[in-house]
């Protein structure tokens, strides 16, 4: 008997909506899987069987077809596992039909059945309720950011047991929850008064925040450059239901999502400074989303920015005017969200001793290939430039407590207001 159940396959931060039909056919028992799959989905087979096999389904001794529709669509990763034993538990009758339709089932599969946590979960979500899908089952250790979707019934599960038990009505399954210890966004942030003096850079963070204004921090090592900018989120307002779920979503995709993001935290992304420019922008296929995507709505830092290759810096100019990034290749296009304020951290010199009498050994051609890293249009980028110094001995003796990022973000919020 055919069978037909809904899943998707991700593609950049979306997901695709994926139809895994399943038949078995006459000849030798066999287990294959046709429509573009990559090797995840090829080893699902095996999962999928030794779950069956742990949980006492048996199946007919005839070949088993799988296809994965679209079939020019390459599908990755093992959250087709639950679709797809649902599929053929439906093919072969120990699973209800009719309970399959406008449902959509995503999650990984252990070899005992258990369900294990997938990327993308609420892309999923959001694919399935564009498609006008009644319904997603999924793991439940995806439910705290499932939580957060609204408009389709969302149910979670932590058994291959349970979701069959519940297609045949025997029991319901879960519905999604937030853990109500994480609701605060700055729960957990870097607050401003750890910050001793550096009136002039907390200043700047504060504009920056209320701009937004992309922000260039100069200075030598150890002036406070990089613990200024890890303090700029908990000064940025609160996102909003629909940001959240944008920020929760890019995070889920990009496979750091956790109970920050499901709070609503600004994110806060610092790539490496050897980082390629696939790295930043994303690329490969299916497209995944590099370091820019998940600072969507947040923070990106870019330390030791006269480090970075000119090339990455200036593959980033197009993204900082236009919020997204634009992926052309010869299969496909594809488009991933930006909108980032951008943090960067630069030495005054190579050796990052500039100012201090005797202490630098830079030559004046050193000077200027390291200055030439940095293109004109890419520093243009930066509304606010500003020069950090090291605190005073007096400052730092007197441990004085700069003013918290509470205070701040009032403020912020209410120059936002006002524009």
């Amino acid at each position: 008997m055919l069978a037909t159940v809904h899943a998707g396959a991700l593609v950049g931060i979306d997901a695709v909506p994926v139809l895994v039909e399943a038949d078995f056919t006459n000849g030798l028992p066999g287990f294959d899987i046709v429509g573009l799959p990559e090797a995840a989905v090829r080893e699902s087979r095996v999962r999928v069987r030794a779950a069956l096999d742990a949980n006492g389904f048996t199946l007919p001794k005839r070949r088993l077809l799988l296809n994965l529709a679209p079939g020019d669509l390459r599908k990755g990763g093992a959250g087709f596992d639950l679709a797809i034993a649902i599929a053929v538990l439906a093919a072969c009758g120990a699973c209800p039909s009719d309970a399959l339709e406008n449902v959509v089932f995503v999650g990984e599969l252990s070899l005992a059945g258990e369900l294990r946590a997938v990327r993308g979960a609420l892309a999923h979500v959001r694919s399935a309720l564009t498609a006008g899908r009644a319904r997603i089952i999924a793991p439940a250790a995806n439910g705290h950011e499932l939580a957060l979707a609204t408009g389709i019934d969302v149910r979670v599960a932590s058994h291959l047991a349970e979701v069959v038990a519940h297609l045949k009505g025997h029991e319901s399954l879960s519905v999604a929850e937030t853990n109500p210890s994480h609701n605060d966004p700055h729960a957990d942030a870097d607050d401003l008064r750890d910050v001793i003096g550096q009136g002039v850079a907390r200043r700047a963070l504060e504009i920056a925040a209320a701009g937004p204004h992309h922000l260039l921090f100069v200075g030598p090592p150890g002036t406070g450059k990089t613990l200024l900018a890890r303090r700029l989120p908990s000064i940025l307002p609160a996102p909003s239901a629909a940001e959240r779920l944008d920020i929760a979503t890019i995070a889920g995709v990009a496979g750091l999502a956790g109970n920050a993001t499901a709070s609503g935290a600004r994110p806060f992304r610092a790539p490496h400074s050897l980082a390629s420019s696939v790295a930043l922008l994303g690329g490969g296929e299916p497209v995944r989303p590099g370091e820019v995507t998940p600072a969507h709505g947040g923070v990106l830092f870019l330390d030791e920015l006269g480090e970075f290759p000119p090339s990455v810096l200036d593959a980033l100019r197009q993204p900082l005017e236009d919020g997204v990034i634009h992926l052309s290749r010869a299969r496909f296009s594809a488009v991933l969200p930006a909108r980032v304020l951008l943090v960067a951290a630069l030495n005054p010199c190579p050796c990052g001793a500039a100012g201090r009498p005797g202490a630098c050994r830079c030559t004046d051609a050193a000077l200027a290939r390291y200055h030439r890293r940095l293109s004109g249009p890419l520093v243009d980028r930066f509304d606010l430039r500003v020069v950090v110094c090291r605190p005073s001995p007096e400052q730092l003796l007197g441990r004085v407590a700069g003013e918290p990022s509470a205070a701040v973000a009032a403020r912020v919020r209410e120059v936002r207001g006002r524009a």
